[in-house]
């Protein structure tokens, strides 16, 4: 008889086994916790303190126009926020998690470097306008190369470590079963966040601030150096990690069942009664049969030949002729949720005009005292702390006084808050919209309206309230995304759950990229100076927000279609099969483990 661990040699899922758990307990555990959430919060430091300042660094140093820069800053945007969901499917399919990261720091340094020496070569910029002649010129093909190339690799460095980061820290908590353990794990998922809140607070402060006072040479310094910390303290313990290899992706098994589906697609679907025992599905599922909606899809997992199609364990013989009915309606679940994700698109394009704050919040006065003044950058610093309080009241203050004048448990469901949050966007837009009429006559007034850097005697605190709509705007309505797609979909689709929101604000850039860019094309028609001007005195940057306030209040209209048509969300159905169990005196054992997680107070 063999010993006991050879009992357990064999492990598809790549966790350890109980013949190698010994030679791995060496590895991973909170020691190597603060160097990962090190090298994020470093990240993001880094990353974050460039992006607010950027507009101006492109107007005043490239000679840019302000609908031109602010296409560059949404194309970044882009590009920053979509490749974390290429980094996440290369690191599950190909490369693994400790790879990816290492060479997103790798990408990130590089491009970091390259934008400080943007900075450092004057010969990598255009030469100053020439104020006399009224004259400017642009940028040549290789100095704006260089300047792309660094936001590119500075993407590509974002796609590397933030979609793995996290997963790769729970990576290093090797024993899943264990109830203390997963207290830990809790508690350092609660740091990992506060730290990433810390380092944004600190980009924008910080970071903003030696821009502004230092010049940029030294402003873009210090995020590179930062950087290079950062990949320092990762690279320093990588023997002590815990490194899982790549396994087979869930976006891989998405195509996999569009494809057999089309295989599949003259195979006629067989009837109800003729029995569960036509599809294909895995060991201990929920899912007999595949649902009803979508039917098309259900192709994919009809067995035709048992003794070909299945293995003796079970499993798919070719997964590219025959799938599971999981991956089916794992798929089901991603395409219906797609009408409400876009939704959430609309309010991205809004909330997400971070330059044109910026530019008003330059044009006005922003002292606190006479010594010290805000700087421009730092203004959405106010948007964090609206985000930041709404959360804290809302889960300490409103919901358990709710709950206890009512008598019951109160709730404020995720498709509800969704909605709160646009029409929370629009209105912000509204009060920016009111602000800069405000601020714009008071600059033709006093004369400075071809003076686009003078400084109004106002003050920029009249920027605050919409700040504090937008922080509001983004807890409700982002927050609630997140949880929305988290409780709709099953725990083997966490990872798509988290990169959702994050696809829906780079589509959300290239929209606001087209709105901005059609709105500077058909308002400068016939000569008259756009809408959206470099020079904001002679622009209508109220008109744009009017327009921008509209696009919100038709969305609104469009998620009330959007949530009336996707029907009852799996909250509703949790608490609707609770009430049923208790009164028949069981519990159904397929629910699913995370549909009323945060959503029942």
């Amino acid at each position: 008889m063999g010993k006991p661990e050879q009992l357990c040699n064999s492990d598809h899922d790549g966790e350890p086994t109980l013949q190698h758990l010994s030679q791995k307990r060496k590895k991973g555990g909170l020691v190597t916790m603060p160097f990962i959430i090190a090298n994020e919060a470093f990240e993001r430091v880094a990353s974050y303190g460039l992006l607010p300042n950027m507009i101006f660094y492109l107007m005043k140093e490239y000679n840019l126009g302000l609908t031109v820069a602010s296409n560059m800053l949404f194309y970044w945007s882009a590009a920053t926020n979509f490749l974390p969901i290429l980094g996440a499917f290369l690191s599950d399919s190909y490369l693994g998690r400790f790879l990816t990261i290492c060479l997103g720091c790798i990408a990130s340094f590089l491009g970091m470097v390259l934008l400080w020496l943007t900075a450092m070569i004057p010969q990598a910029r255009p030469p100053p306008c020439d104020l006399s002649n009224h004259s400017c010129k642009s940028a040549t093909t290789g100095q704006m190369a260089l300047l792309m190339v660094s936001f590119v690799f500075m993407s590509i460095g974002a796609g590397g470590i933030r979609p793995c980061s996290l997963a790769f820290g729970a990576d290093q908590m090797y024993k899943r079963d264990d109830p203390k353990n997963k207290r830990v794990l809790e508690s350092v998922f609660g740091w990992y966040y506060a730290s990433q809140a810390l380092a944004v607070i600190i980009a924008l402060t910080g970071i903003v601030y030696i821009q502004d006072h230092l010049g940029w040479k030294v402003g873009f310094g210090v995020p590179a150096l930062l950087m290079l910390f950062s990949s320092f303290f990762f690279f320093l313990p990588s023997s002590f990690y815990v490194k899982r290899k790549a396994k087979k992706s869930l976006f891989t098994g998405f195509v996999q069942v569009v494809v057999v589906a089309y295989k599949n697609r003259k195979v006629p679907l067989p009837d109800q009664s003729s029995g569960d025992g036509l599809y294909h599905h895995g060991k201990n599922s929920c899912h007999v049969s595949p649902t009803a909606k979508l039917k098309f899809l259900n192709k994919a997992c009809i067995v035709r030949d048992p003794e070909l199609d299945i293995r003796q364990d079970g499993s798919a013989a070719n997964p590219w002729s025959l799938c599971t009915v999981e991956q089916v309606e794992e798929l089901k679940a991603l395409i219906k949720v797609i009408p409400i994700w876009s939704t959430g698109i609309v309010v991205t394009v809004g909330i997400g005009q971070g330059s044109l704050p910026l530019l008003q919040a330059s044009s006005m006065d922003r002292h606190i005292t006479s010594r010290f003044q805000i700087p421009a950058g730092s203004f959405g610093l106010f948007a964090m702390i609206a985000l930041a309080m709404w959360v804290a009241i809302y889960d300490r203050a409103i919901i358990p006084l709710a709950s206890k004048i009512r008598g019951k448990p109160v709730r404020l469901g995720a498709v509800m808050r969704m909605g709160i949050g646009i029409l929370l966007a629009g209105m912000a837009m509204v009060v920016s919209a009111l602000v800069e009429n405000i601020r714009r006559k008071k600059a033709i007034r006093e004369g400075l309206i071809n003076d686009p850097d003078a400084v109004l005697n106002m003050s920029a605190l009249w920027l605050v309230p919409q700040f504090f709509l937008i922080g509001l705007a983004e807890a409700f309505n982002a927050l609630g995304q997140i949880e929305f797609y988290y409780s709709e979909f099953p725990q083997s689709m966490s990872s798509i759950a988290t990169s959702l929101f994050g696809l829906g604000t780079a589509v959300a850039s290239l929209l606001a990229s087209a709105v901005m860019s059609a709105t500077d094309k058909l308002t400068s028609r016939g000569g008259k100076e756009s809408w959206v001007s470099s020079n904001i005195n002679k622009g209508h940057l109220d008109y744009y927000y009017w327009l921008l306030a509209i696009l919100n209040f038709v969305g609104v209209l469009y998620f009330l279609i959007c949530s009336w048509a996707y029907g009852p969300s799996v909250e509703d159905e949790t608490e609707q099969d609770i009430m049923e169990g208790l009164l028949e005196g069981e519990e159904s054992s397929c629910r699913s483990p995370r549909s009323t997680s945060g959503l029942i107070v």
